[in-house]
């Protein structure tokens, strides 16, 4: 289950992320007592941009083709006005957005003053909010045409003049939140990125001293990151920076002395930190610094002007604080959050769902059914949501949910183990409680067989149903199951399941399947062929019947401002239940604005655990909160990106929430 599965990674910058304009809308029917028809799923193009003279997903900056939306509107006097996608605007080019209580104005801050910032339009257009960087390109002397969807973009030529460091990193283990301070000169400004890597994977060079013991690391590796600038370093940095070949290790030689004499062991000589910039190199055009930081630390990276210089500030705290007004009853907000002495970094978007046209519904990976998971950003871009977080748990192996999921009063999967869920309208109402979902297989004469999941990854022995919203088909998910049919109301087919994975048997249209498992199987003697059959179902509480959304996860953290956290009740693990863990979480507040949350490593350590989590929660005001999936899988989206971390370090998700914005 990805409940177990936690990925360590501190709060990172924003990089490329993967931008697409296909679109699924999700058409779901209402479902009745008695059967569950099929959700339909259909591709289709996104909406027409009104008032737009050509636009695309594609850009091509200084001869790279890169993903990335973008339009052109007229302007006056027959001029044309360029627009970016934000995401695309700060992630390509290194834009810092400055905080702003206007929705329609942007400032930003590149290699310039943040006292008195340029101020961009924006524009919201389908499930993007684009800036109007005309004048911006125009002052930085930018070239700007359009090839089919490609937007083509040549900035100035610039030179690389100087990289120097102020102070070197010591050794984690002696000093784990010692900064330090990288200065990169420039003759201009210049487009530039940063994006986090993998673990450096360090050699252990054995001990001269074969009585020696060879010294293993104690601290977590250093995480290799990269700056990219648009322009050419000077020869001199690059073999300033170039490494040099390892030494050869050293022979090997007993000592005889110490075969004859009693001589206590010498102490294995801790390795040397590793240099914190790693390589220069020029690769097409551009300059790239690769970095080696210790474990709790992440790179903070500004510009200023006069001279013009990229600052890279090496820090246990490199979450810079926002506070934008996004859209209309959407605002993202990043801060540190205290907890007692320890420091968490929190991003979170703020919602207003009485706001006209926002909406919130669950969204899942596959447009074909309930199996599959894929990255959160791909997910919340076929659905064509303005802003998202990871939802509920889900088998990694087999890619099946575990948990619940309702969308327009229909399931799509059924809750498991009593766990905490969030129901929601479209009126902004918001309930919060441990769920459970009953349902009863009654037969003609009236009795009645309990089934104990819906739509399920979660397999035990029972009786399990399964719908079109399912899939096409359903394969055994356990040896010798009894199969059973039902087509409008009516048991049309008893067969064999055979061994697990094995075969496919298609699900009814007009109706459900049944898998008859373990001791249930001798249930199917009561359901021959022909036999008519109804489902009843009800929710405990009964209160989750009146709300068409539900995502479920858990553990529930929080009721009426109260800490209700009962991790053991819901059957979470003793291992994640203490597990110090990157978290996701949802939660209402006094003024009915709903609040979704991605909470990182805290400032020298790793992420919260859940009872810290709920603390954290009810210190940001939460009235009800509720964890969702965590650790790689956490991911909060907004129009194009990933606000709280690197997209190459979070983890493919089955399901999530999803928020839309209805056109005007």
């Amino acid at each position: 289950m990805s409940e177990r599965r936690f990925f360590r990674a501190t709060v990172s910058p924003i990089l490329l992320t993967v931008l697409c304009l296909t679109s699924t809308c999700a058409t779901n029917a209402q479902e009745s007592p008695k059967n569950s028809k099929q959700i339909l799923i259909s591709q289709s193009p996104a909406p027409p941009l009104t008032g737009v003279a050509s636009s695309g997903n594609q850009i091509s900056l200084n001869g790279r083709t890169l993903p990335g939306t973008w339009l052109q509107r007229p302007g006056k006097s027959g001029q044309v006005k360029t627009h970016l996608s934000d995401g695309v605007f700060r992630q390509l080019i290194g834009v810092n957005f400055l905080n702003t209580s206007n929705s329609a104005k942007q400032p930003i801050q590149w290699f310039s003053s943040v006292t008195a910032p340029l101020v961009l339009a924006t524009k919201l257009l389908g499930s993007y909010r684009y800036l109007d960087i005309s004048n911006f390109a125009q002052t930085s002397g930018w070239e700007i045409r359009t090839n089919a969807n490609t937007l083509v973009i040549a900035t100035p030529k610039t030179q690389v003049t100087n990289i120097v460091q102020s102070q070197q990193l010591s050794d984690a283990s002696v000093n784990p939140l010692q900064q330090a301070r990288i200065l990169v000169d420039l003759d201009r400004p210049t487009p530039w990125q940063v994006a986090q890597g993998s673990a450096i994977a360090k050699p252990q060079i054995p001990s001269s001293d074969p009585d020696t013991p060879t010294l293993k690391p104690t601290t977590p590796p250093n995480r290799e990151w990269t700056i990219t600038l648009d322009g050419i370093a000077d020869p001199v940095l690059i073999e300033r920076y170039t490494p040099q070949p390892p030494a050869a290790p050293p022979a090997l030689l007993p000592n005889l002395l110490k075969q004859l004499l009693p001589v206590a062991p010498t102490q294995p000589i801790p390795p040397a930190p590793d240099p914190l910039i790693q390589k220069v190199e020029v690769v097409k055009n551009q300059t790239i610094i690769s970095l080696s930081v210790p474990f709790g630390l992440s790179p903070q990276v500004s510009t200023v002007a006069n001279p013009n210089r990229l600052i890279i500030d090496i820090r246990p705290d490199p979450l810079e604080v926002r506070d934008i007004t996004w859209a209309p009853g959407l605002r993202w907000r990043q801060n540190y959050v205290n907890l007692g002495t320890e420091r968490f970094p929190v991003v979170w978007l703020e919602v207003d769902p009485r706001k006209f046209g926002l909406t919130l519904k669950p969204m899942w990976a596959s447009p074909s059914g309930l199996a599959g998971t894929a990255p959160l950003i791909q997910t919340a871009q076929r659905y064509l949501a303005v802003a998202g977080i990871n939802g509920g748990y889900f088998n990694r192996n087999n890619k099946l949910p575990l948990g619940a999921i309702r969308r327009d009063n229909q399931w799509l999967s059924g809750p498991i183990l009593n766990r905490g869920a969030i129901a929601w309208n479209d009126s902004g109402q918001f309930y919060f409680g441990r769920l459970t979902l009953e349902e009863s297989l009654i037969t003609a004469n009236n009795q009645r067989l309990p089934i104990l999941f819906l739509n399920s990854g979660y397999v035990q022995s029972g009786i399990a149903r399964y719908t079109p919203a399912w899939g096409a088909t359903y394969t055994p998910l356990t040896d010798n199951e009894i199969i059973l049919l039902v087509q409008k109301d009516q048991i049309t087919q008893q067969l064999p399941g055979g061994k697990v994975g094995e075969t496919a048997v298609p699900i009814p249209q007009d109706g459900y399947l049944l898998a008859l498992r373990a001791n249930a199987v001798s249930a199917a003697s009561q359901l021959p062929i022909g036999s008519l059959v109804s489902i009843s179902s009800n929710t405990t509480p009964t209160d989750f019947s009146r709300y068409p959304h539900i995502i479920g996860a858990g553990p529930l953290l929080i009721q009426n401002r109260q800490i209700v956290l009962d991790a053991k009740a819901e059957k979470f693990s003793n291992s994640f239940i203490a597990e110090k863990a990157i978290r996701s979480g949802i939660c209402t507040t006094t003024t009915g604005t709903l609040i979704i949350t991605a909470t990182h490593n805290r400032v020298g350590g790793y992420g919260p655990n859940l009872a810290e989590h709920a603390q954290l929660m009810q210190q940001m005001g939460c009235v009800d909160a509720l964890n969702l999936d965590g650790g790689s899988s956490t991911s909060l989206y907004l129009g194009g990106q990933l606000l709280d971390r690197s997209p190459s370090t979070a983890a493919r998700v089955h399901n999530g929430i999803g928020i839309f914005l209805k056109p005007r």
